[in-house]
């Protein structure tokens, strides 16, 4: 039998049968993350909508998963803009304030983010004991 745990987020479900998150051990692997409000199931209009509940969504699968922002060491992002990288500056830098503890980033161009999304994400966390 496995020890891996799928993690599920009410209201940000995937389409596909696939869950937010899988966690073995320590590891939080996240599938893509999006601008999905999960009360309503809406992506907002307009990128800064979308990185600032993408963020938010961040938070909720950690959260879930059993683990917060300062477990994650890797997030990808990807954007079907880069001009509007800054925007995910402002809200990575808002998640990750502290310049000499941030997890790794890359940040990829994509025409093919299915619409009407802007930006999307995937994590990967590592969670400490909790003694």
């Amino acid at each position: 039998m496995s020890n891996r745990k799928s993690i599920e987020v009410p209201g940000l479900e995937h389409v596909n049968p696939i869950p937010n998150a899988s966690r073995v051990g320590p590891f939080l692997v996240s599938g893509g993350i999006f601008g999905k409000d999960p009360s309503t199931g809406k992506v907002p209009e307009g990128v800064e909508a979308q990185c600032e509940q993408m963020f938010a969504n961040v938070r909720k699968v950690l959260e879930a998963g059993g683990a917060a922002p300062e477990d994650v060491i890797k997030l990808s992002v990807w954007l079907k803009d880069m001009a509007n990288r800054p925007v995910v500056n402002k809200y990575w830098v808002q998640m990750f304030p502290d310049p000499h503890s941030r997890p790794a980033r890359h940040t990829f161009p994509t025409p093919d983010l299915r619409a009407p999304l802007l930006v999307e994400c995937e994590i990967m966390a590592v969670i400490p004991d909790k003694k």
